[in-house]
């Protein structure tokens, strides 16, 4: 038998969480045989509710859950993690302007962050789910010196699942024959769902559908999508978050295909002229757990304008941050 992988969730007394710590049990992540320990942490209000949690995830018999605890001490949660999802934030109420949102989820990252600076695995992987989810994971990376940046990221997979989707839909395909869509930029309205390099079935994706459907449909569709899942449920997006959480985990510990890539929210290096020191959505390729941002891809004027946009609302956000950091 393996070693059990060392796998912290944070906000884990929510939707998410709880959407994604029973796949995790199942093998969804690492395989049907790499034991797991989960180590669930959450504010101290909620460590009842991790309480039933516990006792839910024990009452699945899963052969490969070796362990689990819940706390409210965020170094107990981090302690020799292997790898982390940060799902806890605070959502954003009624009347809360964005610089709100960053102020109060600022103090709650920089605490993680540090936390995780003492407690990890040198090589943890940390995927920041919670919102605003870029600047979430620069506030964490920022507040962890001795971990390297590389060990941050934040997840635009769902947006990436999205247009791949979304794209099927519209032109009648399996999403399998999909291939190298890509999200830039934030998590948020600005980011921009790129098509030019996409093939469907080996074609060019843009000969399949109509220049005004993208630009006028489809990027605001996939830009807005979270709050139609919203209006049309009445909560949230769940059980899609955790399903992308667990994918780009798997495909940052597996690899991406050798024909496709995936987004990932990374530390930017320079690449498209992207500012330094921003966690900014990029096509990455994944070989051997280690990423490695798409090159070389042309870029279009169109392309440079949204890409732009992103970038400068980034900016804005670290700015607003800039005395954690």
């Amino acid at each position: 038998m393996k070693a059990p992988l060392q796998i912290a969730v944070t906000g884990a007394a929510g939707q998410i969480s709880y959407a994604l710590l029973f796949r995790l049990i199942a093998g969804n992540l690492a395989g049907p045989d790499q034991p797991v320990f989960l180590r669930l942490l959450d504010v101290p209000g909620a460590v009842g509710d991790m309480q039933g949690v516990l006792m839910e995830l024990e009452d699945c018999a899963a052969p490969l859950l070796a362990g689990a605890i819940a706390t409210a001490d965020p170094e107990e949660a981090f302690h020799d993690a292997d790898l982390a999802f940060l799902v806890g934030a605070k959502p954003r109420g009624q009347g809360m302007e964005r610089q709100d949102l960053l102020a109060v989820n600022a103090e709650i990252f920089t605490t993680q962050g540090r936390a995780l600076d003492q407690a990890a695995k040198r090589d943890v992987k940390v995927l920041v789910v919670g919102n605003p989810a870029n600047t979430n994971a620069l506030i964490a990376l920022k507040n962890a010196p001795s971990l390297s940046p590389r060990n941050f990221s934040a997840m635009t997979r769902l947006d990436h699942n999205r247009v791949v989707g979304l794209l099927a839909a519209k032109i009648g395909c399996p999403v399998a024959g999909i291939r190298q869509a890509a999200i830039w930029g934030n998590h948020s309205t600005t980011q921009y769902p790129d098509l030019h390099h996409a093939l469907v079935q080996g074609r060019p994706a843009l000969e399949r559908v109509e220049t005004s459907w993208y630009r006028d449909e489809f990027i605001p569709a996939v830009q807005r999508r979270g709050a139609a899942v919203i209006a049309a449920r009445g909560k949230s997006s769940a059980a899609s978050a955790a399903n992308a959480a667990l994918e780009h985990m798997r495909s940052w510990t597996q690899g991406t295909p050798k024909d496709d890539w995936t987004s990932m929210a990374v530390c930017s290096d320079g690449s498209y002229g992207i500012a330094e020191d921003l966690v900014y959505s990029f096509p990455v390729r994944v070989q051997n757990s280690d990423y490695a941002i798409v090159q070389g891809l042309p870029v279009n004027e169109f392309s440079r304008e949204k890409m732009r946009l992103s970038e400068e609302e980034l900016i804005l956000e670290r700015e607003m941050v800039k005395h954690l950091l």
